[in-house]
């Protein structure tokens, strides 16, 4: 299989990359723009800027692919508020870009998209349940999905939550705890592995509640859907359980042998909180995969067990084997 994908040195996408070029052995090419690995293991890459409609068309044109996985976002919301215009086209005119490309390859296009375009009151969205975000980072997400499914011949939106791993592409993850769930679990690990306490955000406007994910599972649900001519529409790739904040932070600690006393309740950074534009954030942004689980026959993993499987590769540096048998 021939992989073009976007954003492939961000966090998801590193892992994309990873599964795709690594575990399953595709040919995978990545465009970059703001950073460029030093020397990519396994992938190929040219800079390119993903805004220039001409020149991504004659770069997937050049490649040739099979699938188009559209990992890249502007990650960056008190941006996205401060640029809106820059936002819309980074999002909804990049991915009506990627379908037109998509099309002329013959290709299917997977567009990665979020829990966020839901609004917080959806607590068990499934794949049918209709999106309706509260911030503009989940209109751009829910509209850039619509852009995909309605645009592209072969289309798939793999909705990921709660994503934690291992950065393929970097040393250190870009950013710490936030009102979302990104990073999470490697933030409080960062601090209890030294000794040190942890103040675990918790207040009714942040996001409590999530359905936790391991980036390369989530990535490996993507090539379920890039290998199945029959998986289209929307899946979700997140792993089995709903967890909250704290519950999460306690659990990472279980796992990785580190003392959960550390451990305190806090409310948000009203620095950041107030830097946000106004922008709401979804409360309950918790999902489910019954869709996933028939189309793809995946059985979405346990928190434990991605934890458990993160811990290995962290320890070994590499991926661990599938659990799909893939």
């Amino acid at each position: 299989m021939r992989a073009y994908v976007t954003g492939g040195t961000g966090f998801i996408g590193s892992n994309i990359v990873k599964v795709f070029a690594e575990r399953h052995g595709a040919t995978v090419h990545c465009p970059v723009h703001s950073f460029v690995p030093d020397n990519p293991q396994g992938y190929t890459t040219e800079p390119l800027d993903l805004l220039d409609a001409d020149a991504v068309l004659s770069s997937v044109a050049q490649f040739d692919p099979d699938v188009i996985v559209h990992s890249m976002i502007l990650n960056d919301l008190d941006g996205i508020y401060a640029r809106r215009e820059l936002a819309w086209r980074s999002y909804v005119d990049a991915t009506l870009t990627m379908a037109e490309a998509a099309n002329r390859a013959g290709a299917k296009l997977i567009v990665v998209s979020t829990d966020w375009v839901f609004d917080g009151t959806q607590a068990g969205a499934d794949e049918h349940t209709p999106p309706n975000p509260v911030n503009y980072y989940g209109v751009l997400k829910a509209l850039s999905e619509q852009a995909a499914l309605l645009q592209a011949h072969r289309a798939a939106v793999a909705r990921v939550s709660a994503v934690n791993g291992v950065h393929w592409a970097r040393d250190e993850m870009p950013r710490g705890q936030d009102p979302g769930y990104g990073y999470f679990v490697t933030t409080v690990l960062d601090a209890v592995s030294q000794g040190q306490p942890f103040g675990v955000w918790e207040g009714d406007d942040i996001n409590m509640a999530a359905t936790p994910s391991l980036a390369s599972e989530c990535a490996e649900t993507m090539w379920l859907i890039a290998a199945n001519d029959d998986a289209d529409g929307i899946f979700h790739c997140c792993g089995a359980e709903p967890a909250g904040r704290m519950e999460l932070a306690r659990l990472a600690c279980e796992v990785f042998g580190h003392d959960p006393s550390l451990l305190r309740s806090v409310p948000p950074d009203s620095e950041m909180m107030s830097s946000m534009a106004g922008a709401r954030i979804p409360y309950d942004t918790t999902i489910r995969t019954p869709r996933t689980t028939e189309i793809l026959d995946y059985e979405p993993l346990g928190t434990r067990e991605l934890l458990d499987r993160f811990k290995q590769e962290l320890e070994s540096g590499d991926l661990v084997p599938p659990t799909t048998g893939g």
